[in-house]
């Protein structure tokens, strides 16, 4: 929302990175609300005060994300996944108008023969020849460390989180922070990194925790722009738990900054997503932001 300074599931690698700080904590804000309504002798059954939306009226938060949420996870500008007939190179597939047909879209794998070809007329381009011992594999290899930066493609929300929401009578803060993510600039093709928070206030459902990285890896592992790769993950939480509120902020570093052009080699930049309660509420809110930034 705001800008500053500017699987293959693979189960041999763990979900949640090491760095990662995983903590369940009290929603003091929510709480701190109602002690300060009451002080001030402030009825919290007041039409439109935060307190009576949240404790006595929760379908006004189950609901936000349904106008405004549902059908934005595909942000424009990210193609749909898995390929569908709207993919580019598919238009005219009539598979996807007839399954008894046999044809299917082709897979990652068989894409390689010609990404190779690509890079190879690419070195080609650049003055090099392709045919020295030193780069004669590399446009296979680089064909498939494409295929795996971009990997996110051919995920769904669906198969990632493999059914793992749980009922649970909680409605505490949930912090996952620092979480390591990598993605592709599709402005330049070059690498930027960083790390991901992100928080939710659960409304009867949890997700499993390695779960949000996960999702961090569906939507990072596409070109991608940080903005829109924000505003994904937490609609994808809001999908997939329908909780009060969804916040994330994500802190990355930019090779198209570093490498090239301006070449500011210590610049961050900085985004983040208030949904719901987060949005709404500034204690909530800040709570979260203090959390995130601790050390």
């Amino acid at each position: 929302m705001a800008t500053v300074n500017g699987k293959d599931l693979n189960m041999e690698q763990p979900a949640v990175p090491p760095s990662s700080l995983i903590r369940r904590v009290s929603s003091r804000s929510i709480r701190n609300s109602i002690s300060e309504d009451k002080e001030n002798g402030v009825d919290n059954n007041t039409k439109g005060s935060f307190v009576s939306k949240y404790k006595k009226a929760p379908e006004a938060f189950k609901s936000f994300h349904i106008n405004d949420v549902e059908n934005e996870l595909e942000v424009p500008g990210t193609p749909m996944t898995p390929r569908t007939s709207t993919t580019p190179g598919h238009e005219n597939c009539t598979f996807h108008h007839d399954l008894e047909l046999d044809h299917r879209p082709p897979t990652r794998e068989a894409l390689l023969p010609d990404m190779a070809n690509s890079y190879r007329l690419l070195l080609t381009g650049l003055g090099e020849d392709p045919e020295r011992q030193g780069l004669l594999k590399t446009p296979e290899r680089a064909a498939k460390a494409m295929l795996f930066f971009t990997k996110g493609y051919d995920q769904s929300l669906e198969e990632v989180l493999n059914n793992a929401i749980f009922d649970e009578d909680t409605d505490e803060m949930v912090v996952v922070k620092d979480i390591e993510m990598f993605s592709m600039c599709e402005h330049h093709l070059v690498p930027f990194y960083g790390k991901v928070s992100i928080g939710y206030l659960p409304q009867g459902k949890i997700l499993g925790l390695s779960k949000l990285a996960r999702i961090v890896e569906i939507f990072s592992r596409r070109l991608q722009v940080q903005e829109r790769l924000t505003k994904q993950i937490a609609i994808a939480v809001t999908q997939a738990v329908r909780p009060a509120g969804v916040a994330v902020v994500i802190e990355g570093v930019h090779m198209c900054m570093v490498m090239r052009g301006v070449q500011k080699i210590n610049s961050k930049t900085v985004t983040s997503t208030m949904l719901g309660v987060f949005r709404d509420d500034p204690k909530t809110r800040e709570e979260f932001l203090n959390l995130v930034h601790s050390k």
